[in-house]
């Protein structure tokens, strides 16, 4: 029988502004057998995130830089084909950094076994992964919601920013999200809850949030960055807490961005601002993912898969889908 071949995205280039053809690489290898302790684990779906474009600096972040020619990273989920693990068996599905690819070798201990009596299994890049656990810990542990609070949201229709303001609704609170486009907004309002929508493309900011958000923001969970923070700092409440999750307005620039000229509202509202990564609170997935699967059940949170056909060739124009916009829920691969 022939051995599998493994098709994989590799990082050719470093970007400079948006990601080019002629960064990546396709290449093929045969699939390795796994050493000791090492599962193969073929892939079902790959999920595109914002923050796969700082992976590809030439410096270190919250992880190691990727070096030229590696396996582009990539959260994945799919199926344990071989195993060299005790904990692990033929016919597990797991979730880990498979990268781009059809089939990734991995240690064991790397990879979080999957339940599918929770939910499907591409929910685990989604509500039960990457998306809801970012949402959750940047909103309840550094948000800190109390019923009756107003939360503002940018990037409100993506993946992260839908969760959010599901889960502060949960909370108790008024919710207010950013979105580009009228489809997004009416969907946040109408299918996810929020109580309130403005279209950053078609009004003033500086305007829309006090009319939106008359007593003010207490906390304002950002995903974008550049002018919409400055915005909302602005209008933020004695003691609000502004959460930043991410600056995807950001991630393409060629050239420093300022600061956020705001800031000092800051001093002036005894404000806390800060930054987080998901990862920080490893921890606590378990229990977090225990409760967003009831709300799931309970029919309270949901998120819209994105999902690409094609397998792991379609990957570099699917990245750009999130900096256009174009994305509507968690954008990920299918590739069986």
């Amino acid at each position: 029988m022939n051995e599998p071949v493994n098709n994989q995205i590799r990082l050719a280039a470093r970007p400079v502004g948006l990601p080019k053809s002629s960064d990546w690489s396709l290449t093929q290898e045969p699939v390795r057998k796994p050493g000791a302790g090492e599962v193969v684990v073929k892939t079902h779906y790959i999920s595109v995130d914002p923050a796969m474009r700082g992976w590809m600096n030439d410096m270190d972040s919250y992880l190691p830089k990727l070096a030229l020619g590696d396996v582009m990273r990539a959260l994945t989920v799919g199926e344990v084909i071989e195993s060299h693990n005790d904990d692990l068996a033929v016919g597990d599905y797991v979730a880990g950094v498979g990268g781009v690819q059809d089939y990734a070798v991995v240690q064991g201990q790397e990879l979080m076994k999957i339940d599918l009596g929770l939910a499907p299994l591409q929910a685990y890049l989604n509500t039960l992964g990457i998306a809801g656990l970012t949402a959750y810990c940047g909103l309840v542990k550094l948000g800190e919601p109390k019923a009756g609070q107003t939360v503002l949201v940018s990037g409100a229709a993506g993946s992260v920013g839908a969760h959010v303001g599901q889960i502060a609704k949960i909370k108790g609170c008024r919710v207010i999200g950013i979105a580009g486009g009228k489809r997004k907004c009416d969907f946040i309002v109408d299918e996810l809850g929020f109580d309130g929508a403005i279209d950053y493309k078609s009004g003033n900011l500086f305007e829309s949030i006090p009319q939106l958000c008359p007593d003010g923001v207490d906390i304002f969970f950002d995903n974008v960055g550049g002018d919409i923070l400055n915005a909302a700092l602005v209008n933020i409440n004695h003691s609000a807490r502004v959460v930043l999750c991410g600056g995807i307005a950001n991630y393409n620039a060629t050239s420093p961005n300022p600061g956020p000229a705001a800031y000092g509202m800051l001093i002036i509202r005894s404000a806390r601002m800060e930054g987080y990564i998901y990862l920080d609170y490893q921890d606590e997935w378990p229990a977090m993912i225990k409760e967003m699967a009831a709300w799931m059940a309970d029919g309270k949170l949901e998120c819209p898969d994105d999902i690409v056909q094609g397998g792991v060739s379609v990957f570099p124009d699917t990245l750009l889908r999130l900096f256009s916009g174009d994305n509507f829920g968690k954008l990920m691969i299918k590739v069986t």
